[in-house]
Parts: C-alpha cells; sequence; structure tokens
C-alpha cells in the first residue's frame, strides 16, 4: 500500500520560515513525481512545488518562486519543502502527493490528477 505523510507544521511568525517533510512508503521518488499543494479554509487547492524524479528537478509555482526549496533524499523516502519569508496569506494545510511518472520533466503534470495523496500538515502564520 503507498502511504505519504506530511509533518512539520505548526504556528509560525510572519517573516519566518518552515520545513515540513513527505515520508513516503512503497514507492520509489526516483520513479514518482511528489507535489505539494496548500489549501486554505474556504480557498480552492493550490498547487505550490514538485520535484520530478528522473533528474530531482525542482518546479515551483509562480506565487511563491524564490521563496521555496524542494529536495529529496532517496535514503530516506522523504521529500522536503522548504519555505522562508512566510506571510499570514501562507496559513494552509499542506499536503504531498504522488504521481507515477519515471520520465517526467517539467511542471504540467504536478498540478492535476495524482495518484495518491497523504493527510495534510497545518501551518498557520501568525504574530
Amino acid at each position: 500500500e503507498v502511504q505519504l505523510q506530511a509533518s512539520g507544521g505548526g504556528l509560525v511568525k510572519p517573516g519566518g520560515s518552515l520545513r515540513l517533510s513527505c515520508a513516503v512508503s512503497n514507492i520509489r521518488l526516483d520513479y514518482w513525481v511528489i507535489s505539494w499543494f496548500r489549501q486554505a479554509p474556504g480557498k480552492e487547492r493550490e498547487w505550490v512545488s514538485c520535484i520530478n524524479p528522473a533528474d530531482s528537478s525542482p518546479e515551483t509555482a509562480d506565487s511563491v518562486k524564490g521563496r521555496v526549496t524542494i529536495s529529496r533524499d532517496s535514503a530516506k523516502n522523504t521529500v522536503y519543502f522548504e519555505m522562508d519569508m512566510l506571510k499570514p496569506e501562507d496559513s494552509a494545510v499542506y499536503l504531498c502527493a504522488a504521481k507515477y511518472g519515471p520520465y517526467l520533466t517539467g511542471s504540467g503534470h504536478c498540478r492535476g490528477y495524482m495518484d495518491y495523496w497523504g493527510k495534510g500538515t497545518l501551518v498557520t502564520v501568525s504574530s
């Protein structure tokens, strides 16, 4: 059974930073795209970043570009999502999701249908 578990959320002050982890089970990160999405109360789910399987190339949404770093540790089967200069509007439930695609590159495939979803982790940016 494929499982994804996001963790690392919490309360962060504006201007601060966060590091979220997505621990995956029963898939290989060099075959699967891992995307991060977020959903704030009353808003649609928004794609924020992904990492591609073949070459670990990162892709980031324009809305957060310059503030996000995504990386992976294949030995730990974990993808990391880091964001700095946090703003109150970054408050949301952050979710990770996986799509099979060993040869996928670019970002178009990162934001559409995903094969598996994990439960999210809540990030609240507030003073």
